[in-house]
């Protein structure tokens, strides 16, 4: 199996990067990374006085994916999400919710250990790992690994976890896959500027889909939920653009009703945000899949 190691890092998803690895479609590859401060902070001497951090998130990457072309869409299975034993939380003045709070930069060390982040000695959180970062190489110019588009890119989503399918559009040949910012545990909307970040190992099957299924925006299917994520310059942008999305895949790839479709989603449709502190807010829009299995939908890649 290919490793991927996090030497090969990007803060730039772009069709001008240099792949650093290929596959076959259909192969099982593992992707390394650092936190999203590079692991700077990592050793306990370690300040915002005396660390400079780098632009971006480091993204690890890009893979090439034999086959994949524009128009198709990337089926990435993650199969796994191995974690460091330290991660870092911090609060700031440039972003969050409550930013005017904390007029310095504040962080924390936890120690990740046997399924739990334990926090200042006092509470044990069980971890829920997550990839922040997730992307291939846009259709136009490039763009920073701080910001979510249709490409994927910083979406922050909870849902692209262990078990999951992650479904993104193919607009460059090849693909050009990075992820990174990875997280133990992390909110719905990450609203004060970070979730627990830490570095990791992600153990991922990329294949290629090619069929009336594919979109040009991120999909995800879980075991009980289909999935529209979309960003925009605000939340209300990205709720509507996500619900748009979902209402335009069960009328026109599922083949329901106008009615049909309205209905089901306002009863059993819902709306929740994955992040507010990127340049480009996003939102998710969740549909259970027993309502497109009735219809005879089972999975974006057909099988």
């Amino acid at each position: 199996m290919k490793v991927i190691t996090k030497e090969f890092i990007t803060n730039v998803l772009s069709k001008d990067n240099a792949a650093c690895a290929s596959i076959q479609a259909g192969e099982t590859v593992v992707f390394e990374t650092y936190d999203c401060f590079t692991n700077q902070f990592l050793p306990e001497e370690a300040t915002f006085e005396n660390v400079v951090r780098k632009p971006g998130n480091p993204a690890t990457g890009p893979l090439y994916i034999e086959g994949a072309m524009p128009g198709d869409m990337l089926k990435i299975e993650i199969l796994d999400i191995e974690l460091g034993p330290v991660g870092i939380v911090m609060l700031g003045p440039n972003s969050g919710s409550e930013r005017s709070e904390f007029p310095k930069k504040v962080l924390k060390r936890v120690p990740v250990k046997d399924g739990k982040a334990y926090y200042d000695g006092k509470v044990e959180i069980p971890v829920e790992p997550m990839i922040g970062v997730i992307g291939v190489a846009p259709a136009g110019d490039g763009v920073s690994t701080i910001t979510p588009m249709d490409h994927g890119g910083n979406m922050d989503c909870t849902q692209i976890k262990k078990g999951a399918v992650l479904y993104l559009p193919v607009f460059a040949e090849g693909g050009l896959l990075s992820m990174g910012d990875f997280h133990a545990i992390m909110g719905d909307g990450e609203v004060e500027d970070c979730g627990l970040e830490i570095e990791g190992r992600a153990t991922v099957r990329v294949d290629v889909v090619r069929n009336e299924y594919c979109v040009p925006y991120p999909m995800i299917e879980t075991e009980d939920r289909l999935i529209t994520i979309a960003s925009a310059e605000d939340v209300e942008g990205a709720w509507r653009a996500a619900t748009r999305q979902m209402y335009d895949f069960m009328r026109e790839k599922i083949g329901m009703e106008v009615s049909d479709a309205g209905m089901l989603l306002t009863m059993t449709g819902n709306l929740i945000i994955c992040q507010t502190v990127n340049p480009m807010k996003t939102v998710r829009m969740e549909l259970p899949r027993y309502i497109t299995q009735s219809y005879g939908f089972y999975s974006i890649s057909g099988s």
